[in-house]
């Protein structure tokens, strides 16, 4: 049959079917797609279900972009008796193309099956079963494709992904190095190179290899994904959104842009933005669980915690890499919800799919109190063990966790020995100038002067819906939120980003108020309202609970007149402490040094003595966590006063309240009012000597 003649073919009476492939591989060699698919379609015409030609017009349709054509074509050239492996292996790699790992994984199965032999078989086997989280299968796939190709960067490449994520670095790195040893202008090595160097805090050379992959090859997708992403770890939202304003000019739909995008405008407190493109990306790919995570993300932010919940689900329980994230995201939400119980099951379930993750070891410390004996210490311990094997952020993160769970013991010597490389690890991944710092909030100070307040005074927006609560973090801030918002005229809206956005859109600050005009003043004061107001629900107050918002008091009381400022105070050694046993979610850089942490503080303080002389006592008050914990009923009834609300004794029982709290005190807020963490700080005094120095008269 094989010898069969045709006619009707172009230019030809009559040419054999291998005369006809012939051509038309030729034609689509040359570039003439038209005139090689037309002989692929006369040879189906003689021929129905000719494999060769099937698998042609597959190839042609996935190269235009067709790709539900292309499996199409694919698969009913794989169901012919004699198909080559290849086949299969092409079809596997156009299923996990298409997100549907399951059936690639089959596909590729079986083209290994019919030729051990075939390494473009071992490795899109291998690729899939990294995608779809069989990290130990997929290894073993890619150590075969390394061995029967060990000068072929791509294998190398290939077997560092899987090793990377089975978190073992140092052999990824090495196989890394390997392919752009063999072929030094691989682009996809340096871009995955640039992910592994992220992991590992190394920032700027991972932007390096990032731009350099781009450089190399301007229409790979990852290099701008990975260039996304360390500025997204390093909180430089801008430059990742201009990486991907780059990705989107030539691959506007493509999945990972989109998600990328998603969280990056959640960082930007944009959620209305991040939800479209979240819910766009569920859409176009509604078996991915990377598409569905970043919507779950998406759903929390905005408060939507069932839809979240059955998110989070979704994402843990279809094929790929994200189910570790989606099982710890699942988790902490539930306890920002009050629902420890859940939780801490929650956290059971994510273990025993993934134990010893230290994502969710790390994130299940933060939620309940160590006592001698806990398993969990062994366990981050003998991770830890582990080193360069490990992530630098997961091995920062263990190291907090045993910092507090040694404290939470009582062994404060083993805490510090933790918590001081915890800081330190995390210190070495950013630059921070102190001294610098201070200038910044002296020059605050000294802008903020009583005349400017003379000519400004009362010419903002009066909304009295904006209240702020402010102060260093760990200062009692989330507990004055959370008797606050257990009011039902309040709603407690978290740790808001909008403030600072604001003013950052309008220029530097506090320069720009050296030309602020009462225009200017409505302007700042109507943006920041229009980014709360949708949040308010209805009520008549709502709490900005940003604690850094400090530094900004005094353009509040310009642009917000109407608006009220919570001061919270607790004791200087003990604030400090706090802040220093905890790795915060956003930027507190000044926290992850003694030294620096206290001079932190003293600059702080004096900008809060300024505040205290300048702004109008009826929209400023001072509370102290001290005086909270000893007298709740007299400090809750000062506060409902201070925002012009009637009492409700709701207001004592605010750790019965069911909102959620998105805080690094979420533990402690679910609870009644409790003294252990007053003096907190003298069983570890031996430890914080560089801090008692750096505040001086402020620690006694």
């Amino acid at each position: 049959m094989i010898g069969a003649y045709m006619s009707s073919v172009p230019n030809s009476d009559a040419l054999s079917i291998p005369e006809a492939l012939s051509r038309a591989h030729a034609h689509w060699n040359a570039g003439q797609a038209d005139q090689a698919e037309q002989y692929c379609q006369r040879i189906l015409a003689a021929w129905p279900g000719q494999a060769d030609a099937l698998h042609l017009l597959g190839l042609m349709a996935h190269a235009y972009g067709n790709l539900d054509l292309a499996i199409a074509h694919l698969r009913q050239a794989c169901m012919a008796p004699r198909a080559p492996a290849i086949y299969s292996s092409n079809l596997a790699e156009m299923y996990r193309q298409k997100g549907l790992l399951a059936e690639g994984e089959e596909a590729a199965q079986r083209a290994v099956v019919m030729d051990p032999s075939l390494v473009p078989g071992w490795s899109n086997l291998g690729i899939l079963l990294q995608e779809a989280g069989k990290l130990e299968q997929s290894l073993a796939c890619l150590e075969r494709v390394v061995a029967l190709t060990p000068d072929a960067p791509e294998a190398h490449n290939n077997l560092a992904n899987t090793c990377r994520r089975l978190d073992r670095l140092d052999r990824a790195e090495r196989h890394y190095r390997q392919a752009l040893a063999l072929y030094p202008n691989y682009a996809e090595a340096h871009s995955n190179l640039a992910f592994l160097l992220t992991a590992q805090g190394q920032y700027d050379q991972a932007a390096d290899e990032a731009r350099l992959a781009i450089e190399l090859n301007p229409r790979l997708v990852d290099a701008y994904l990975n260039l996304a992403d360390v500025e997204i770890t390093r909180h430089r939202h801008g430059a990742a959104l201009r990486a991907l304003d780059a990705l989107h000019a030539f691959a506007p739909q493509h999945l990972g842009g989109l998600i990328a995008r998603a969280k990056v405008l959640k960082q930007l407190e944009r959620t209305d933005e991040a939800l479209e493109l979240a819910r766009q990306a569920v859409a176009l790919a509604p078996y991915s669980a990377e598409a569905h995570l970043a919507l779950a993300l998406v759903l929390q932010a905005q408060g939507e915690t069932d839809e979240a919940l059955e998110q989070f689900e979704q994402a843990a329980t279809l094929p790929g890499s994200s189910a570790e994230e989606a099982l710890n995201g699942r988790a902490t939400l539930l306890m920002e919800s009050g629902r420890k119980e859940e939780a801490m099951a929650a956290f059971d379930r994510a273990l025993e799919a993934f134990p010893g993750s230290v994502r969710v070891l790390t994130s299940r410390a933060d939620a309940k109190t160590f006592k001698a004996g806990d398993p969990d210490v062994a366990v981050i311990e003998a991770l830890l063990a582990e080193g360069e094997r490990r992530s630098l952020p997961d091995l920062t993160s263990a190291h907090f966790a045993l910092g507090k769970a040694y404290l939470d013991m009582g062994d404060a010597a083993r805490a510090f020995s933790h918590l001081n490389t915890a800081n330190r690890q995390k210190r070495s991944t950013f630059r921070y100038d102190s001294a610098a710092t201070d200038r910044w909030m002296q020059g605050i100070a000294d802008t903020f002067a009583p005349a400017l307040f003379e000519r400004l005074r009362r010419v903002g927006v009066p909304s009295e819906l904006p209240v702020f609560i402010v102060g260093m973090p760990r200062s009692g801030t989330s507990l004055v939120e959370q008797i606050l918002a257990s009011h039902s005229q309040v709603f407690g809206a978290g740790e808001l980003s909008a403030l600072r956005l604001v003013i950052e859109s309008h220029g530097p600050f506090p320069d720009l108020l050296h030309s602020m005009t009462p225009e200017t003043a409505q302007r700042l004061g109507r943006a920041y309202l229009d980014r709360i107001e949708p949040l308010a629900h209805g009520h008549l107050r709502l709490i900005d609970k940003m604690p850094g918002n400090f530094l900004y008091a005094g353009l509040i009381s310009l642009i917000l007149p109407g608006a009220r400022l919570i001061h919270c105070r607790r004791d200087p050694v003990d604030t400090c402490l706090s802040c220093y046993t905890k790795q915060f979610s956003g930027e507190q850089q000044f926290t992850y040094d003694l030294t620096e942490l206290g001079e932190f503080y003293t600059g702080y303080q004096r900008l809060m003595d300024h505040w205290t002389r300048v702004l109008p006592s009826d929209r400023y008050i001072q509370v102290d966590y001290e005086s909270v914990v000893d007298d709740l009923e007299g400090e809750a009834r000062r506060l409902v006063s201070f925002l012009g609300l009637p009492w409700e004794d709701a207001c004592l029982q605010f750790h019965t309240h069911r909102r959620v709290v998105r805080t690094a005190s979420v533990n402690q807020v679910r609870q009644p009012i409790y003294k252990t963490s007053r003096g907190r700080w003298q069983a570890c005094a031996e430890h914080l000597r560089p801090l008692l120095d750096a505040l001086g008269p402020a620690a006694a």
